[in-house]
């Protein structure tokens, strides 16, 4: 017993100290949805790659294949498997140990999209309709904290992002699908922005490309200087449910070339320089047991609940991928989001709310990584 209350007391004293020394002043989390930790990991599929839904084979294989994972993944992945491997960490890599899951039943957007911003699998959540979401969201926690308010941003393809983040109640500032920008006095950029996307293809119907959500979330970035902002991607979902797994590759690789440009802004301005954490994930996994099953997630596809977890940043160890025999979950990064800026919204929060992943935020516990 002396040993676990020894241990308990340095997890809770360490916590404190993080609570009073953390650099992190900004949060950016980045979503690709519905891609998966074997393309994270592994790289291009080569089983999918020779099924029917690759048309132009060569082509993929010119691009994206290579004999090895280590070798594949970069060339899929290459500001995920430079910079982030080697000054953050990656969590989910299955074929060293190490997991990462989502912890609702459902396995598909809403549900999933609850789980990371709430901190809690709500079984009131379960289906995608865009109904106002009964839960406090970490970014309304945040909204309210002094030096945040009117900081917190979220852009999205999805149309259905107002609901999640339920806009009527939060007043969280909720971009999404082919909404106008609107606010007082925005700079000229913005305003093309909001025409451009109009003359822009619509082939996902409501649901804005991802170009268009990218440039929105950097031009605001750039003139808004937000504390928290979010960047909510969907076109890897839509080609995989599409059967297209060549654009699922391409979308997957243009998305980290966003993440890449991204960071490069982040390490120029002075706002945001060694001050800004970037977390990157998914909502869901997609199943595996066979080229039919990858076009599909939910609670009856098996392995969809498989996901990963990348985090960047001034507090983070730089372990690289994670190697512990450990399983991390989606409804930890709610709280995790906000003790890296030195909250603690499980604590204040109206519902229940999943502890942090200590390990991205605590350098003096032991490191994780190889």
């Amino acid at each position: 017993m002396k040993k676990y209350s020894i241990l308990f007391f340095f997890l809770i004293f360490n916590s404190f100290v993080f609570a009073q020394n953390h650099k992190t002043q900004n949060i950016i989390v980045v979503t690709l949805d519905g891609f998966r930790w074997q393309e994270m990991y592994r790289g291009a599929d080569s089983t999918l790659i020779n099924s029917k839904y690759t048309d132009t084979k060569a082509d993929v294989r010119k691009k994206f294949w290579a004999e090895t994972p280590t070798e594949r993944r970069k060339l899929l992945m290459p500001f995920i498997w430079s910079t982030v491997a080697a000054n953050g960490q990656l969590y989910g890599d299955r074929d060293n140990g190490n997991c990462d899951e989502v912890a609702n039943v459902y396995h598909f957007s809403y549900p999933g999209y609850n789980e990371i911003f709430t901190g809690f699998p709500d079984t009131r959540v379960n289906s995608n309709n865009p109904v106002a979401n009964p839960n406090t969201s970490v970014f309304e926690f945040l909204n309210k904290q002094k030096g945040f308010e009117n900081k917190v941003a979220v852009f999205a393809s999805w149309e259905a992002f107002p609901a999640i983040f339920n806009v009527g109640r939060s007043g969280l500032n909720v971009n999404a699908g082919y909404t106008d920008f609107a606010e007082n006095h925005i700079d000229d950029r913005l305003k093309f922005l909001n025409e451009l996307q109009h003359k822009a293809p619509h082939y996902l119907g409501d649901t804005r490309i991802d170009f268009m959500t990218f440039e929105f979330g950097k031009e605001y970035l750039k003139e808004y200087k937000p504390r928290v902002l979010y960047l909510a991607f969907d076109e890897t979902d839509d080609m995989a449910h599409a059967g297209n797994y060549k654009m699922y590759l391409n979308q997957a690789h243009q998305e980290d070339a966003y993440l890449q440009e991204l960071w490069q802004y982040i390490q120029t301005d002075p706002a945001y320089k060694n001050k800004t954490t970037l977390i990157i994930t998914c909502d869901h996994g997609r199943g595996d047991l066979s080229p039919d099953a990858w076009r599909s997630h939910g609670s009856i596809i098996k392995n969809s609940e498989q996901t990963w977890l990348a985090v960047i940043g001034p507090d983070t160890p730089a372990d690289g991928i994670i190697q512990t025999q450990t399983t991390t979950y989606h409804k930890q990064l709610a709280q995790t989001i906000a003790m890296l800026l030195g909250f603690d919204f499980k604590k204040n929060a109206n519902h229940e709310v999943a502890d942090a992943i200590e390990s991205t935020m605590i350098k003096e516990l032991v490191s994780l990584g190889k």
